[in-house]
């Protein structure tokens, strides 16, 4: 069974400057080609999923749009959850993506193991809107990778995932990045 992992679109705003921004113009456009992309790839039955923060559920709504299905939130999508203020946020993610998960505290890998859970659960194939480190957690599991950074998901990029028995298997990683992490 297929699973597609879509990065959200350009975000209007970086980590510091909103907790929640919606998409950029850029963002947006981004979002319509993945949702083209998607449309040919994902069967009937295919379940749209996204992280309840605004950025993921617009990346969504084309595909959803296209498929006339809703998009069911789930905040186990929702990005990493960050244990410092909004301001201190991006100087935490850059030292958090230099880390390994060993390191981690027990509430960062249980969201890790969550998200991956969730996956496992799936009972049809799916595509999952949600966030670069979300994506980065998962991948890193697939391939039993000890540090938080696995590779660099461009925005709107698509990451394939197959349900194989009791286990996931990467088919192929999404486009990198061109973009920054904001």
């Amino acid at each position: 069974m297929d699973i597609y992992l879509v990065r959200h679109g350009e975000a209007a705003a970086s980590w510091g400057q909103s907790s929640d921004p919606g998409l950029s113009e850029l963002g947006k456009r981004q979002a319509e080609i993945s949702a083209q992309s998607l449309h040919g790839r994902v069967p009937g039955d295919v379940q749209l999923i996204s992280s309840p923060l605004l950025r993921a559920r617009e990346t969504a709504e084309p595909l959803a749009a296209m498929l006339g299905q809703p998009v069911l939130l789930d905040d186990v999508f929702r990005e990493i959850p960050a244990p410092v203020p909004l301001p201190q946020r991006q100087v935490w993610l850059r030292q958090f993506m230099q880390e390994q998960w060993a390191e981690q505290p027990e509430g960062l890998k249980a969201w890790r193991a969550a998200a991956s859970q969730h996956l496992l659960d799936l009972s049809q194939p799916a595509a999952v809107f949600t966030h670069f480190l979300v994506i980065n957690a998962i991948v890193g599991l697939v391939q039993d990778r000890a540090e938080t950074l696995c590779f660099m998901p461009d925005n709107a990029s698509i990451t394939h995932l197959r349900l194989v028995g009791s286990g996931l298997e990467l088919v192929a990683l999404g486009d990198e990045m061109q973009t920054v992490v904001n």
